[in-house]
């Protein structure tokens, strides 16, 4: 059964899922910050997975950048999957916007999380069910 890293679980609320990776967001309202999650334990780096797993993450990835570059209009999406805090492989995909708190500094660590409201989540995530693929399921929230 798959588990998520404390960590993770502790600093995002759960989206849904992709056929890999779970889609989490960062509960850090100063952007909107989502992080992918393949569902596989024991894997912190890319190289670990499969090939077909890896071409499913770039593709999940990929797609899920292109809906949040255009429904959230962007001005940059920063992706990275770095690990150096939290080993579970996951990878960030964050729209950046030049007016956001960061701008044109990466994002961690640069101001404190400023945690969603419920109001706020429910947008976002109603933002979302418009824009994900047909393959995508949300959990309950």
């Amino acid at each position: 059964m798959f588990a998520l890293d404390q960590r993770l679980q502790q600093d995002t609320l759960v989206i849904g899922d992709f056929p890999l990776c779970r889609l989490l967001l960062s509960n850090d309202s100063n952007y909107p910050w989502f992080i992918l999650v393949p569902r596989i334990n024991a894997i912190s780096e890319v190289f670990q997975l499969g090939v077909a797993d890896q071409q499913t993450l770039w593709q999940e990835t990929t797609a899920l950048a292109e809906r949040l570059n255009e429904g959230f209009n962007a001005d940059k999406m920063n992706i990275g999957a770095l690990g150096n805090v939290v080993s579970q492989l996951h990878v960030h995909v964050i729209v950046r916007k030049r007016e956001d708190a960061a701008w044109p500094a990466p994002v961690w660590g640069k101001h404190p999380a400023q945690p969603y409201t419920e109001e706020q989540v429910a947008v976002i995530r109603a933002q979302l069910r418009d824009l994900l693929p047909a393959n995508f399921i949300f959990t309950q929230g």
